[in-house]
């Protein structure tokens, strides 16, 4: 039922689930802004509570716009809050999962520097066509043409955030198994497996975890776009609330619950020995060729033809002085380690 004649819903917009999710959110975001204090993590996880504050000025808007159902730049940035809030949280993902390869370089398919700009500079450009999509849509002076092309370029837009999540779910997906089959992580949950094993395969559970649920959004977000204005989920309210409020509140919970820096260290070139116990201080992986060369070839395809010798560091561990396992975790103490040579 629509409030008035003049509202730009098709439906009586709710007063009080945007103040209820305001409220949760707040609260969890806090909550992340001491995690990132505590940990000395804001490189790696400073990303949650920026897309918690996105959500709650998002519900702020949506709370106000409930009461002004026909002010279209209130309208506007409701929406265009909610829509880019969650792939914050995508992105917090690509840093963790870029942390892990760094903790683990010889099982890494690439270098764990790529998996943050590579993912990172698809989302820029999705979001650019978001952005430009919404702007054509939006526009009260946009003729049927625009607002078609606009409607074209949220669609592909939303498919390729799609597209660009599951192939992070694969990269994730591939370097697990790398794991299992070198005995880091063991297949199923065993009392016998060591005190790494189960921090990383409970860190790469939860990397699985988020990624389903902002794929579930994504999901909805996809049927939405399709089923157009007059569709179900554009001409109801509540979807909106499970999917971009409920949903994403879990997965801010999630993370508040099993923060990533309990499982990793905080300092990249810290990583495990091939024995699976040991950590160790290394020189870190570092990219050495041009800087252009590895956003044109991310993944160093060149380098599997050209047989390039990389700087294999972890097979000169002995080299290394090792760290007490208090590292992880530990963002108090980021600045000392327990170092034998």
């Amino acid at each position: 039922m629509v409030c008035c004649d003049s509202s730009l819903y098709p439906f009586s917009p709710s007063k009080v689930a945007p103040i209820i999710l305001l409220v949760v959110f707040l609260a969890s975001t806090a909550h992340h802004v001491y995690l990132n204090v505590r940990y000395r993590s804001w490189r790696i996880t400073g990303t949650l509570p920026w897309g918690g504050l996105l959500f709650v000025t998002g519900f702020v808007m949506r709370e106000i716009s409930a009461f002004k159902p026909n002010h279209l730049p209130i309208f506007i940035a409701s929406t265009c809050l909610l829509l880019l809030a969650p792939p914050v949280y995508a992105v917090t993902n690509y840093i963790v999962l870029g942390r892990v390869l760094y903790y683990v370089p010889y099982l890494s398919p690439i270098h764990p520097g790529r998996v943050i700009s590579t993912f990172l500079g698809l989302d820029a450009v999705i979001g650019a066509i978001t952005g430009n999509g919404g702007a054509r849509v939006a526009s009260p002076n946009a003729s049927p043409s625009d607002i078609s092309a606009g409607k074209a370029m949220l669609r592909a837009s939303i498919i390729l955030q799609l597209v660009s999540f599951f192939l992070f779910v694969a990269l994730e997906g591939f370097f697990h198994r790398r794991c299992i089959r070198h005995g880091l992580v063991a297949p199923k949950p065993s009392p016998e497996a060591n005190a790494q094993s189960k921090k990383l395969r409970r860190i790469l559970h939860l990397m699985y975890i988020s990624s389903a649920i902002i794929s579930c959004r994504h999901v909805f977000r996809v049927v939405e776009v399709f089923q157009g204005n007059e569709g179900y989920l554009a001409t109801h309210e509540w979807p909106l609330y499970i999917f971009d409020g409920l949903f994403m509140f879990a997965n801010m919970v999630m993370l508040n619950i099993w923060h990533p820096m309990r499982y990793l260290p905080n300092d990249n070139k810290i990583y495990l020995s091939k024995d699976g116990v040991t950590q160790r201080r290394g020189p870190g992986w570092v990219d050495k060729r041009p800087f252009i060369l590895t956003l044109v070839d991310p993944f160093d395809v060149a380098g599997l033809f050209t047989r390039k010798q990389k700087d294999r560091f972890w097979d000169h561990e002995d080299e290394h002085p090792t760290v007490g396992h208090e590292m992880v975790g530990a963002g108090k103490k980021a600045g000392v380690a327990t170092a034998a040579v």
